[in-house]
């Protein structure tokens, strides 16, 4: 993906499954690699289980946090319920990268798919596995890192580009 312009991506879910520590993570590691970012979050019923939906965008100038509709480059979606109330934010030739990449009885604890899914994510845009882990790193407490790492890794490995640092 051209850092030249404005990366779009939507993050979709229900509450708890970790769409906010997702963006998080997103627009730390964009942040890292030197991208004006904003973010923007939608919580919507989260506490009782309904959808959650978080916008990224970075790039050399970003103005506004919400991606317009028909715009995102990407679709993070961590529920199969989110799809279709949000694939209207996706453009054309948009990608979806759903829970269906990942093998989940492959996680060491479920709820690392969010971070799985970051993985796959990993593989489309033009930023380091180091700025990944960096960001992975300040995002978790130290006892949740190594875990996450390895979900992130799994998520590489999906498509067969691990980064892992023997």
């Amino acid at each position: 993906m051209s850092t030249e312009r404005v990366t779009n991506i939507v993050v979709a879910g229900v509450g708890g499954q970790g769409v906010l520590r997702a963006t998080d993570v997103i627009a730390e590691t964009a942040f890292l690699a030197g991208y004006d970012v904003k973010k923007t979050e939608v919580h919507g019923m989260s506490q009782r289980g309904g959808g959650v939906v978080s916008d990224v965008r970075f790039g050399p100038r970003v103005l506004s946090p919400m991606v317009p509709d028909g715009e995102a480059d990407f679709l993070l979606v961590l529920e199969p319920t989110q799809l279709e109330p949000n694939r209207h934010r996706l453009k054309p030739d948009g990608v979806i990268i759903g829970c269906d990449r990942i093998n989940v009885a492959s996680l060491t604890h479920p709820k690392t798919l969010n971070v799985a899914l970051l993985g796959v994510l990993s593989q489309y845009l033009d930023l380091s596995c180091e700025l990944w882990c960096d960001a992975l790193r300040r995002c978790f407490p130290p006892h949740l890192y190594s875990v996450n790492e390895e979900a992130f890794e799994l998520g590489r490995q999906a498509d067969g580009k691990a980064c892992r640092r023997e």
